[in-house]
This record gives structure tokens, sequence and C-alpha cells, in this order.
């Protein structure tokens, strides 16, 4: 795992636990920005206006950063929610990443202690739950080579998992690539060997 590749969600989750009669909905969400996980909340608590608490905590990076984070414990004892909310966000190997808890109080006072766990398994139990996927930075690149390379060029182009977009076949052959970023240098380098330095790149901006 990579600064540039890591698990994320692969898409909204929710799920429910009960806890002495209090319910806990926890909804999960991917996010590349403070901005779009604030929006994940406001979202939340336009759907659940008649909730007690609408907690959240959201970690924007790679799994376990601290860089860009937020936390609300929502009107619940400080540090009861939040917090605990983001310790299991930092440690479940997981990035980029908004989790909202909101409970409905069912009656039964938890105490600080009750609340933190209750909180903490609430998030635990969505994580476990979560399909994922990587994200990876992708990185666009053109070359051109004399048509006697072509075969020994295909050939290593899945050990760097670079994919083939287009080509084209005038006086030389170009190849558009497409590959995870931490590759890019790997396969200029290989490709220059292979080919004693016959061979231009042209970078193109980052592929989504």
């Amino acid at each position: 795992m990579t600064q540039n590749r890591y698990p994320i969600p692969a898409g909204f989750h929710r799920s429910e636990i009960e806890v002495q009669r209090s319910r806990f909905i926890t909804s999960i969400e991917p996010v590349d920005s403070a901005e779009a996980a604030l929006k994940f909340v406001a979202r939340l608590k336009q759907e659940f206006p008649d909730a007690n608490h609408n907690c959240w905590a959201y970690l924007v990076g790679p799994p376990g950063s601290s860089d860009r984070i937020g936390l609300s414990d929502d009107g619940e004892p400080h540090g009861a929610a939040g917090k605990p909310m983001l310790t299991v966000l930092q440690h479940g190997n997981i990035g980029d990443i908004v989790a909202v808890v909101t409970r409905y109080f069912g009656g039964i006072k938890l105490g600080k202690g009750g609340m933190v766990k209750a909180y903490t398994q609430a998030v635990q139990t969505a994580l476990e739950q979560l399909e994922k996927v990587e994200k990876i930075d992708w990185y666009s690149v053109t070359i051109a080579f004399d048509y006697a390379h072509l075969n020994s060029i295909e050939r290593v182009l899945p050990d760097f998992e670079a994919e083939i977009v287009a080509r084209n076949f005038a006086d030389k052959i170009e190849l558009e690539l497409k590959l995870p970023l931490e590759q890019a240098e790997l396969l200029r380098d290989a490709l220059t060997n292979l080919t004693a330095g016959k061979i231009s790149f042209q970078t193109e901006d980052l592929a989504d």
C-alpha cells in the first residue's frame, strides 16, 4: 500500500445496531475533501431531522491519516462520540471516508463510558460490513517507438499494470497507456532499457 493507493469505501453504506433500546444508525460514504464530508453530514441531518444526535467523523487521505480529519459529538458529552468514531476510522485500514452515527435515544442512559462503547461498536460494525475498493491514482502517457519493439513492449506492460488505451500505427507505433502513478517511473526505466533509448514519452494529465 502506498500513499497513492489504498482501500476506500466502494460507495454509500448503512448499518444499524441497538444498545439499551437506543438505535445507532451508521451511514458511510467515500469522500475526497473536507467539503464533501461536511456536505454528507448536512445531508444526513436533513434525512434524520428528528434524531437526538447526528455525530460524525471523517478522514481524508490514506489510512491512519491525521492531517485532514474532522469530528463532532453533536450534543453528546464531549469525547463520547466523535473521538471514538474517528479512532475506529484511523485504525480501520481505510481512507477517504466519512461516517455519521444517528442516534435515537431509547430511554435508558448509557453514561459516557457506555456511549463511547456504543459509538465505537456502531462504526466498527459498519466497517466490518463495508464493501471496499482500491483507490488508484492513474497516470497517462503516450509512447512512440519502432515497429521492431512492439512485441517485447507488449509483453512487459502487464508487469507494470499498464493498460493500452489507444494504438496509432504511422511511421512509428504510438501507444497511449494508463497505469498506476507509482509505476510510471519504473515503466519508463524499463522501456528505455528495453529499446536502448529508442523510445519517446509524452506525458499527459493524470487520468481518473
